[in-house]
C-alpha cells in the first residue's frame, strides 16, 4: 500500500504591491486576524477532532523570488501525510521537484511544480506545533 497523500489545504499565497497594506485591508474589511505571517485559519480535522490545524493566508511582496520559477501570482499549499514517501510516488511520475525537503518546527516542506509550471508548495505539519503560537479560539476560524 502506497503512503502519502494530499489532506487538504495548507495554505494560500499570493503576491501583492504591498502586503503590510493588504493585510490592514483584510483585517479591517474582512475581519481576518492578522499576524506577520497573514492569518491562520483553524480548523478540526475529521479523522482527528481532537486535533487542532490551521490553514495559513498570506501576502507577499510582487517581486518575491519565493514564487520562482513560475511566474504566477497565487501559490497553494497543500497539507501532505507521509511527505517523503509522496515524493517517491511523484519522482515516478516524473513530477518536477524544485528543492529539498527542509524541516522547521512546524513541519517539512518542498516545492514541486504542476503539468502547467506553477509551483505548488507541499507541506507536512508537525503536531501542535501551533499550539503554542495561537490559543484556542484566537484565529480566524
Amino acid at each position: 500500500m502506497k503512503k502519502g497523500k494530499i489532506t487538504g489545504i495548507g495554505g494560500i499565497f499570493f503576491k501583492c504591491t504591498d502586503p503590510t497594506k493588504t493585510k490592514e485591508w483584510y483585517a479591517k474589511n474582512l475581519g481576518l486576524k492578522t499576524d506577520q505571517w497573514g492569518a491562520p485559519f483553524e480548523f478540526r480535522m475529521t479523522d482527528k477532532p481532537n486535533v487542532r490545524a490551521f490553514t495559513q493566508w498570506s501576502t507577499f511582496p510582487s517581486d518575491t523570488k519565493y514564487f520562482d520559477p513560475a511566474k504566477n501570482e497565487f501559490m497553494i499549499n497543500y497539507r501532505v501525510e507521509h511527505l517523503e514517501d509522496y515524493l517517491e510516488q511523484l519522482r515516478d511520475n516524473s513530477v518536477t521537484i524544485c528543492d529539498e525537503v527542509e524541516t522547521f518546527d512546524y513541519g517539512k516542506f518542498v516545492h514541486i511544480l504542476d503539468g502547467d509550471g506553477r509551483k505548488i508548495e507541499l507541506w507536512e505539519p508537525a503536531e501542535g506545533a501551533f499550539d503554542s503560537m495561537y490559543q484556542e479560539g484566537s484565529t480566524n476560524s
